[in-house]
């Protein structure tokens, strides 16, 4: 017993001592003002200067800002720790009608712990103009009324504040009436109409004037009403309440239709003239919780009242008789607060996890508050007694919670601790709050990976960033301890640019491509990815990644031969004598896929006359499929369609002129498409081509007659690449096309039919001297039906 007694009073002085050296931190109060409508992150004050700290004293001392409640108006820069507005602040918003609107704040330093007490003002703009419950207001007026009558008017609503709220009235220009602006007890102004000339119904009934409202802005706001004037007949006497003002009290938890207070007003006339009815003068006020019966005068609650919004209302009450005469009288209705708000607790820091090893540590700093007032704003703090923790109170209603002394983390790892705020009301309200602080650990695992390797599929052509796939490593320590953050480790190969292929998410490991991957480029993509930790020191583990590239079908097949370069096209020339599966010519395409992507087919896709020609579909070789005859056009063209066996295919085609001769006499031989108009041809270009063709003539009769010597009659005419020879003159393999795609180099001589310019001219090349192997014959085709047989014909 003697030892808790002891051990309440070294509590009670520890507790005095921090009171007295917060003491001095809490004396003296810093004020700032702002204009409302502000925009955020405007500069409010040089924090530092203010409190005459040292440069960056504040960061070093982990300053913060601290409001009641959870709204933050102000923060600090995280770089220059200026004070910050954190949001456009709305006066009207905050304080409503009440001025100045001060919100208070503390500028709290956590090592070591000290605070200070400031204040920040919202200045009013004029941003609301006055505005009239109603667009029009009606009186009745007897015409026997003397002048100097007043008659109260229904006053605006300013929501601005100061000189920016409503100042004045004014009314439009009449021989009849002016106005004045009187001021209630509340600072409110409100108008009154004064009769300055008698009025005469039977000379104007009716009488129409507008009432502006004027704030005292710069530029001043303002808002109008209609006020229609009906003139009655004789009604002497208007009604009269029993006093001008009353007042009257209501608690705040008072129940709906609960009787307020009764107004009682009299007429001294008789009939429909002395009957008397009330109702409300600012009835449209939204903040009015009161009704009042017609009949008795008796104001009643309609709505449910709070103190901490409204401590009192001013009501007017208007009383009409038979005749339309009106009295008013004013009452002001104050309200009761009652215990109805239970302590409100704000924390402001917590720090969990904390090391297990450091005695008299900060733990929390939190603030109470209670919406009452008096008593039932008073409160206290504490916590259960079988914890290793101390409350401290501080000033303005903060207390900060620490360690009583070192803490064991192998013995305990967690706490829950219970904060009970509790007001001094009756009934005494409570408010509970509870937080876990954990005990940190050591960093004494390394992260590690599911897998020791992963492999990951992308198909080419991929779009950039897109998700390939995922990492994942755990590790065994708690907090930050097991926090891992990923990253790609640097490649082996210095030149691999993997930063421009790859990245991974540091946070959960999904891998991306960064581009497009082309597998013609890249097959294969080998790397190591490594996990860290968060600890102090850091732990790392890597794993190996392998990234294979699909291949897709993204290269449609390139022809070779025969070239399509936008001029006219070579013509290839075949004799009318040439047997059933003559070559023709061959196409030869390449695809830049792999696989079944590459795989390449051939086809006829337009002839001129279908049936005369066929193509190989496997190796895109041209044949006769018949015998010719004279009675077939001499002018053919070919369109071949070569296709990939890719998903979904590619495709290219290509075109070929042919040219049936019946020997390779002729000097001149016309384009297909081509022919020049005789009137419009260059006469010096004319004397070209003649001598070109004679010279050229010559040249090839010789080397014909050359080779017709040692050929005899084996020679027949064959097409070489676009380029033709006539019949009898050179063998059929002179165009050797082997069956792998690709062209043979053993020409003999090219003859090429150019032209797009509207002259023709021949193209002789590459005169070389040939070998010269069997060749095959239609007999030797029809002896051999595997040869025959595998050609296909279109």
């Amino acid at each position: 017993m003697a030892q808790t007694k002891a051990h309440r009073k070294k509590r009670q002085v520890a507790t005095f001592i921090v009171l007295m050296l917060l003491w001095e931190a809490g004396s003296e109060s810093i004020h700032y003002s702002v204009l409302e409508e502000t925009e955020s992150g405007t500069f409010v004050a040089n924090l530092t200067k203010d409190l005459g700290l040292r440069m960056g004293e504040l960061a070093a001392r982990g300053a913060r800002i601290v409001f009641k409640g959870n709204r933050q108006p102000l923060q600090l820069d995280p770089q220059t720790y200026d004070l910050l507005l954190n949001e456009k602040l709305d006066r009207e918003e905050l304080c409503g009608s009440t001025e100045p609107c001060v919100l208070a704040f503390q500028v709290l330093l956590e090592n070591p712990l000290q605070f200070f007490q400031a204040a920040l003002r919202v200045r009013d703009i004029n941003d609301h103009a006055p505005e009239f419950p109603t667009r029009e207001m009606l009186l009745k007026i007897s015409e026997i009324t003397t002048p100097g009558k007043i008659f109260p008017l229904k006053m605006a609503q300013d929501l601005d504040a100061g000189s920016n709220s409503l100042q004045s009235y004014v009314i439009s220009s009449n021989s009849h009436f002016h106005v004045l602006t009187r001021s209630r007890s509340d600072g409110r102004k409100f108008p009154e109409l004064v009769l300055d000339k008698a009025l005469d119904r039977e000379e104007e009934p009716e009488l129409r004037l507008t009432l502006t409202a004027l704030d005292g802005g710069s530029p001043p706001r303002s808002g109008t009403t209609e006020i229609q004037i009906r003139v009655l007949d004789s009604n002497d006497n208007a009604p009269e309440f029993a006093q001008e003002l009353y007042e009257a009290q209501v608690p705040e938890n008072g129940s709906l239709g609960s009787l307020v207070i009764t107004v009682s007003a009299r007429d001294l006339d008789a009939g429909t003239f002395g009957e008397i009815s009330y109702a409300l003068f600012q009835v449209d006020d939204v903040n009015q919780p009161f009704e009042i019966h017609p009949n008795t005068g008796e104001i009643r609650l309609k709505k449910t009242l709070d103190f901490e919004e409204f401590q009192s209302y001013h009501v007017d009450v208007e009383a009409t008789d038979g005749g339309g005469l009106s009295g008013k009288c004013s009452i002001v209705i104050k309200i009761l607060d009652v215990n109805d708000n239970a302590p409100e607790l704000t924390m402001s820091s917590l720090i969990s996890p904390i090391p297990e090893n450091l005695p008299e540590m900060i733990v929390a700093v939190f603030s109470v508050s209670d919406a009452d007032s008096g008593n039932n704003q008073q409160v206290i703090c504490s916590i259960d007694d079988n914890l290793p923790f101390l409350l401290r109170p501080s000033v303005e209603n903060f207390y900060t919670l620490v360690t009583e002394g070192p803490l064991d983390r192998e013995s305990r790892a967690e706490y829950n601790i219970t904060i009970t705020v509790t007001d001094l009301g009756t009934p005494r309200l409570k408010t509970q709050h509870n937080i876990t602080v954990l005990v940190s650990d050591v960093n004494d695992n390394a992260p590690a990976f599911t897998q020791t390797s992963y492999t990951l599929f992308v198909r080419e052509n991929n779009s950039p960033a897109l998700h390939i796939g995922s990492v994942s490593a755990t590790d065994r320590d708690a907090g930050a301890n097991a926090q891992v953050t990923y990253s790609l480790l640097p490649p082996q190969d210095p030149h691999l640019p993997l930063a421009a292929l790859v990245s991974i998410n540091a946070d959960n490991g999904q891998l991306f491509a960064l581009r497009a991957l082309d597998y013609e480029a890249l097959q294969a993509l080998e790397f190591r990815v490594g996990a860290t930790d968060r600890g102090s020191p850091a732990l790392s583990s890597q794993a190996l990644v392998r990234v294979l590239v699909l291949d897709a079908n993204d290269n449609a097949p390139f022809v070779l031969y025969p070239l399509q370069n936008g001029s006219a096209p070579c013509t290839e020339l075949v004799p009318r004598a040439a047997e059933p599966g003559y070559l023709v010519s061959k196409v030869v395409a390449v695809d830049g896929d792999s696989g079944q992507n590459a795989w390449l087919s051939y086809q006829l896709l337009k002839a001129t006359e279908p049936g005369l020609f066929g193509v190989w579909a496997h190796n895109g070789e041209v044949r006769t499929a018949r015998l010719l005859s004279e009675r077939d056009a001499a002018k053919h063209r070919l369109v071949v369609l070569v296709k990939d066996n890719g998903e979904p295919p590619l495709s290219a085609s290509v075109t070929l002129h042919v040219l049936l001769v019946d020997g390779f006499s002729q000097p001149y031989l016309p384009l297909p498409e081509a022919a020049a108009d005789p009137a419009q041809a260059d006469p010096l270009t004319v004397y070209l081509v003649i001598a070109l063709a004679s010279v050229s003539s010559l040249f090839l009769f010789s080397v014909l007659a050359f080779i017709a010597v040692r050929l005899c009659r084996r020679g027949r005419a064959a097409s070489l690449g676009g380029c033709s020879v006539p019949e009898g003159h050179f063998p059929g393999h002179l165009v050797d096309v082997s069956g792998t795609g690709t062209l043979s180099h053993s020409y003999q001589y090219e003859v090429c039919l150019t032209g797009g310019s509207g002259t023709n001219e021949f193209k002789f090349l590459k005169p070389i001297l040939p070998n010269f192997p069997p060749q095959v014959t239609g007999r030797e085709m029809e002896e051999n039906p595997t040869l025959r047989n595998s050609f296909p014909f279109s």
